[in-house]
């Protein structure tokens, strides 16, 4: 299968140019072939009006080309000034490492991209958006001329995100050609110059600064206009309780309690800022960690704690934050994938031995109910699109019938056309009955679709707000510590 069919793309000194396109129009593959990961197999590459042939990595960077990749390639038992300087370290004598000449450096380049840590502090004591700062100071480090950022805010909270904003523009301003890879249709109008569109491994179009539009953006994109699917009514008519949390104290947080209730037929949202301690919450509520104190509560009944195979019994399904690492097995087939909670619980088995035929309907089934893109159900999970693993990973838990869904993240990293499809998903849960917590870093989507939204704010709930008052102002407020109060 071809993953690019004659696509050509201008990349210019001074200018952020945002690529677009569904998971698998090839905007990776683009990408990797500029940065020498995966040179191509036909057309031409032109650097500053010659052709230049890419064959390796280090190549592109002798060239001026610096990839940030969305899983960030950094040494997390290293000082920052190493991984700044990792490959390139300066030395004294030809020899010993000059650790004055790598801190003053260091230095000088975290300032250009306004992180005020320490050369000497190990990158794993970083947060997400400081490590991404790290990256850029290791890109300028090496003289980069064109930076590419794959999906750079998708773990940023909203003031990383600004503050990585601010640098884009700054490198802009300095000559550099940056290279924006987002899927988020409001970051791409407030920071890019220009719009270039991939569809199916082929140009779909592209947008000058004037033309920028949500809307234009999304039919060059899937090429028709979205339906606003999951889009939830003014008033839900909810059930009973199906989740109660009553004083929970998580390890992250051990002097903050956390109490909630979410009732069938809800959409619950819970915002907050990266490191609030939602994550903690949801690893608890599915038995993955133990809480220090507290209870969860399915339909009135409580679980034990820490006791994933108990909360799966009692109807209680996770769809983690990492789906790669954490939700799916990717060198399996989609039926294995689909089938194995439920192998867990002695599903799909006889006498000990699993019943293939009977597993692949049922992954069938789920495959055309969500609308899973692929042909067939044996193929390996990790050749899929982002967009289709986040539909395998709720395809695995629908096969059960659970009564609570916690979602973290759910689309993380997926386009705007997957998003969609799973939105719908998310809002036919609900409507079957299921109570839905989802947690997401994405204001838009919690707006969207949540019946009432928690906020959470180090460690603790800091308030609640209802339909009828949602607006990202009052849950920044509440997110950010600056209002208490439940509006």
């Amino acid at each position: 299968m071809q993953a690019l069919a004659e696509v050509g793309a201008e990349f210019r000194a001074g200018e952020v140019v945002a690529v677009m396109g569904e998971n698998g129009a090839g905007k990776s593959t683009l990408m990797k072939a500029l940065a020498g990961v995966h040179p191509p197999d036909a057309g031409e590459i032109r650097w500053e009006g010659r052709p230049v042939r890419i064959g390796s990595v280090a190549q592109a960077e002798a060239l001026g080309i610096a990839f940030i990749h969305q899983e960030l390639n950094l040494c997390g038992n290293l000082t920052v000034a190493g991984n700044v300087f990792l490959g390139r370290e300066p030395r004294r004598g030809g020899f010993w490492l000059d650790r004055k000449t790598m801190r003053r450096r260091a230095l000088e380049l975290l300032e250009r991209v306004g992180l005020k840590v320490e050369p000497e502090t190990l990158v794993e004591e970083l947060s997400i958006g400081q490590r991404q700062m790290v990256e850029i100071a290791r890109a300028l480090a090496r003289e980069a001329r064109l930076v590419i950022m794959d999906e750079p805010t998708s773990s940023l909270t909203t003031t990383e995100t600004a503050r990585l904003f601010d640098v884009v523009r700054e490198l802009k301003g300095r000559g550099l050609g940056v290279v924006f890879i987002s899927h988020r249709l409001g970051e791409v109008q407030a920071v890019a110059d220009r719009v270039v569109v991939l569809k199916d491994g082929r140009n779909s179009g592209s947008l000058e600064k004037g033309e920028i539009t949500a809307g234009r953006m999304v039919q060059l994109m899937v090429g028709r206009d979205l339906d606003p699917a999951g889009r939830r009514p003014v008033e839900v008519a909810a059930g009973e309780v199906r989740l109660a949390v009553e004083g929970l104290r998580t390890r992250a947080w051990p002097l903050q309690q956390v109490s909630f209730e979410v009732r069938a037929g809800e959409i619950v949202g819970m915002a907050g800022l990266v490191g609030a301690g939602r994550t903690e919450v949801a690893r608890v509520v599915a038995g993955v960690d133990r809480a220090l104190s507290g209870t969860v509560r399915v339909d009135g009944v409580a679980l034990r704690g820490g006791q994933v195979a108990e909360a799966v019994k009692a109807g209680v399904a996770l769809a983690p934050e990492d789906r790669k690492e954490q939700g799916i097995f990717l060198e399996l087939p989609v039926r294995e994938n689909i089938a194995l909670p439920g192998w867990g619980l002695g599903r799909g088995q006889r006498l000990g031995f699993v019943r293939a035929a009977e597993g692949r309907a049922e992954a069938e089934r789920l495959r055309d109910l969500l609308a899973i893109r692929t042909t067939d159900v044996e193929k390996a999970a990790g050749l899929l699109s982002g967009g289709n693993q986040q539909k395998v990973v709720l395809a695995k838990w629908l096969a059960l019938g659970p009564k609570v869904f916690v979602l973290d993240e759910p689309t993380r990293g997926v386009d705007v056309g997957a998003k969609a499809e799973i939105y719908r998903v998310i809002a036919e849960l609900a409507a079957g009955g299921a109570a839905v917590l989802m947690i997401s870093s994405d204001l838009e989507e919690v707006l969207r679709l949540s019946d009432r939204v928690l906020v959470m704010h180090e460690g603790r709930l800091a308030g609640e707000v209802g339909r009828a008052a949602l607006s990202e102002a009052a849950v920044m407020a509440l997110a950010t510590g600056v209002d208490r109060a439940c509006p």
